[in-house]
Formats: structure tokens, C-alpha cells, sequence
């Protein structure tokens, strides 16, 4: 059950019934279909709070909020080893691309992007303490490089700040621009990330018209090849309507091109006009995934519920295996 404020006057509408007289009452009514495994206490906390206003006071983005992900409360609680986190969003919080999953705000024409950014990230991150950091983007179709040479500067400011730091960069496909890759790849980054989002078939239905399967596998197949040793990643959402043999064909597909690491999550429906959700995938299933995932040979595959792309699960794992990367290049 869950609580909800209503008018007396719109119980009907509410599809409840009260009880009582007075102008505005809480009732409870059922959860909305979803499974148990899958409901999240609302956010809260004091080092909640201090994240949030950190991020407000420094003029950040974050994924976390303008993508509306379930984990927002454990990561910047600091979850179980008390090290709060935010995968920031640079390039501004306004995408060129409608994408039919996802949240965030879009335009044909977003404001330019900030020539602050990438030095007021970098200070604000180095500030914090973490050791680890997600840095992802909006798509930018509206600008030359697709924003590699913006996203390129924020790495290196970063690193400049904090030579120690780890970075992952979580990027748009850049309209298949394999230089503008060469540009990101080059700037320092530890993990290259991009998502394929969903198996083949449905790329059209899920995705922007100007993203596609092959474009991200050339995207992800190019950053290996442009920097060798280096972390490539990718996610999947599950529960949009693909079959088994789809997924293990995508896998495949990404196994192929040398793909490091998956990570595979529930697609929720972030409002009603985005797309509906087909199937709620169980705990067991994603557990399967991850143990066939790994049995192909990705080296590390996060599989859950509520994993999403930029998601701290395993962080310390992709840690180690980035300091392993450097020992063989080094050796």
C-alpha cells in the first residue's frame, strides 16, 4: 500500500473513497503493478541532502537526476562503503536526440555549451574526495565533434586536479564519427563506455532514428582499436520485449568486438509517453544473465533489477581490472 493526498471533491476521479469531511484527505491505495523487487524508498538522508546541494551550488548535471534513476538514494548515500557518488552529466542537460526510453529533456537547438565546465567539473570532483567517477553526456548533434573535444577537455582538466582519479566515460555514438572517438579515447579516460540500449530488432522502435546497432558496435569495436587495452562497456535494458535468443545474439555481437563489460537493467517507464514496459524481468532471470554473460567471456557483467549503466556495482572490481590493464601495457 501507499499513501496519497487527494481532494474529497476528486475521490471518484482518484478512484478511491474517503471517509470524513475537510477539504484535502490521505488515502492508501494499491502499488501500480510493479513487483516488490522493485520498489525503492524515496531518497533521504543528511549525505543526500549534501550531495544534492553540492551538485545545485557547483551548476552540475547529473544523470541521476534528469534520467530519474531508482538508485540516486544509494549512491549519494554513499551505499555500503560510505563514498558517495554521482555520474555527471556534461554538455549541458538538454539532448538533440527523442530516444523512447528516456527522460531527459530534449531540443533541436540546446544552449551552447559551457566553456567553464570542464574546469569547474574537474575542481568540484577533485573536491570531493572520490577516487572514481562516471562522466556521461546528452547527445550533441548540433555541434561539429558530436562534444568529444568538450568531453575531451573535462578528462584532462580532471586529470590535471587529481592525477589518480579513474574515469569512466559513458558517451553518445557521436553520429559515428570514429575521429571524434580517437579524440575521447586519447584524453586520458580509463573506461570507455557507450550503450547499444537494447537487442537489434528493436532499435528502431527504442531509439532515436539517428542512433542504431551497428553504429554503436562500430563505435565501441573502434575504441578498443584506437587505444589498445583499453576498458570498453555497454548496457542493456531488459523487459522491452526482446526474446532470449535476441539478448544472446547482442552479447554475442559484443563479445566479438572485445567487449569488457555489460551491465543489464530493468526498463522502467520514466512517464506515460514514453514506452511501455513488456515484461518485469525477476531477480533469478538476471542472475542467469550475469552467469551466462561472464561464461562467454565478459570480463565483469553487473545483472539486476535496478543496475543501470553508470551504476557503483562492481566499481571496485573495474577498479582492479584498469590497474591490471596498466600493469600489462606497462610490462
Amino acid at each position: 500500500m501507499r499513501v496519497r493526498g487527494c481532494l474529497v471533491a476528486d475521490a471518484d476521479q482518484c478512484g478511491v473513497s474517503v471517509v470524513g469531511d475537510g477539504r484535502f484527505v490521505f488515502v492508501e491505495e494499491e502499488f501500480d503493478g510493479k513487483p516488490s523487487w522493485l520498489r525503492q524508498k524515496a531518497p533521504q538522508g543528511e549525505r543526500f541532502q549534501e550531495v544534492k546541494e553540492s551538485l545545485s551550488r557547483l551548476n552540475l548535471n547529473t544523470v541521476c537526476e534528469e534520467a530519474q534513476c531508482p538508485n540516486i538514494g544509494e549512491c549519494w548515500n554513499g551505499g555500503g562503503d560510505g563514498v558517495a557518488t554521482a555520474t555527471i552529466m556534461v554538455l549541458g542537460d538538454t539532448c538533440t536526440r527523442g530516444c523512447r526510453f528516456c527522460a531527459v529533456k530534449t531540443s533541436r537547438n540546446p544552449s551552447p555549451p559551457d566553456p567553464m565546465e570542464p574546469e569547474n567539473t574537474a575542481k568540484a570532483i577533485a573536491s570531493w574526495g572520490v577516487d572514481y567517477i562516471v562522466i556521461t553526456s546528452v547527445d550533441r548533434d548540433d555541434i561539429p565533434d558530436g562534444g568529444s573535444g568538450h568531453f575531451a577537455q573535462t578528462v584532462k582538466a580532471m586529470k590535471r586536479h587529481k592525477p589518480d582519479i579513474m574515469i569512466e566515460c559513458l558517451t553518445s555514438d557521436f553520429r559515428g564519427d570514429l575521429e571524434a572517438v580517437d579524440t575521447l579515447v586519447h584524453s586520458g579516460l580509463d573506461v570507455f563506455a557507450h550503450n547499444v540500449e537494447t537487442v537489434k530488432r528493436l532499435q528502431r522502435l527504442v531509439r532515436d532514428p539517428r542512433a542504431g546497432y551497428e553504429q554503436s558496435m562500430s563505435v565501441l569495436k573502434h575504441a578498443k582499436i584506437s587505444k589498445p587495452g583499453m576498458i570498453t562497456k555497454t548496457s542493456i535494458m531488459l523487459g522491452l520485449g526482446e526474446t532470449d535468443e535476441e539478448l544472446k545474439e547482442a552479447m554475442a555481437d559484443l563479445r566479438a568486438i572485445d567487449v569488457d563489460i555489460l551491465t543489464l537493467g530493468q526498463y522502467l517507464q520514466p512517464t506515460p509517453l514514453h514506452l511501455t514496459v513488456k515484461e518485469y524481468v525477476t531477480p533469478e532471470k538476471f542472475d542467469f544473465w550475469k552467469t551466462y554473460g561472464e561464461s562467454i567471456g565478459f570480463r565483469y557483467v553487473a545483472s539486476g533489477p535496478l543496475v543501470r549503466s553508470s551504476y557503483r556495482a562492481g566499481e571496485l572490481y573495474v577498479k582492479t581490472m584498469v590497474k591490471e590493464s596498466y600493469s600489462k601495457s606497462s610490462s
